[in-house]
């Protein structure tokens, strides 16, 4: 299965990027590269969370109003909301208005702050399900085991929206699975 595609700039770059140009600079300069910072950390879980049945194209472009809506995913900050901030999130047309999906990041936010108390980080969490050994092959996948145990770990601790194929798209995005195609020219670079 051929994965790269070459661009007009020369550069070889997995095929999905190449819908647009915002999906490039997400896809050179974010997707895979390893992160260790919780802020950044729990904005994707939660992000992933929102695009669940939508395409990550809708979330990205409204990455900034989130940001603004849940200040910046700052964990500690979110688990105060209240139901008055549900109810006002409710009629923010610059995030996805989905009850379910609200009240499940207000809540992975007190759940957040379990595990950093536990584990010291979310990092410290998140990466002991960073696989042993890299995946032979490119083919396309939806889940792993890791994001099976990641998933089955994290619902057992409270959290929502957190299914294995969610999961996988947040290892993946965070870098703890390195999955740019084998030609693609970013593969090096998260690798390095």
């Amino acid at each position: 299965m051929i994965t790269t595609i070459k661009c007009e700039d020369g550069k070889k770059r997995c095929k999905w990027c190449v819908a647009s140009e915002d999906y490039i600079d997400y896809h050179d300069n974010e997707w895979g590269f390893p992160v260790y910072d919780d802020q950044r950390l729990f904005e994707k879980i939660c992000l992933e969370g929102f695009q669940s049945g939508l395409s990550w194209r809708t979330i990205l472009t409204k990455r900034e109003n989130f940001r603004k809506a849940f200040k910046k995913f700052d964990f500690n900050k979110v688990s105060k909301y209240t139901e008055k901030d549900v109810e006002k999130l409710l009629e923010n047309e610059g995030i996805i208005r989905h009850r379910g999906k609200i009240e499940a990041t207000i809540n992975n936010a007190k759940m957040a702050k379990l595990i950093v108390k536990e584990f010291g980080s979310l990092s410290d969490y998140f990466w002991t399900f960073k696989p042993k050994k890299a995946r032979k092959g490119f083919e396309v996948i939806a889940t792993s085991d890791e994001s099976i145990a990641l998933s089955k770990d994290l619902k057992k601790r409270g959290w929502k929206f957190v299914g294995p194929t969610t999961m996988y798209a947040f290892m993946q995005a965070m870098g703890l699975v390195n999955d740019h195609g084998k030609d693609c020219y970013v593969r090096k670079l998260v690798k390095a």
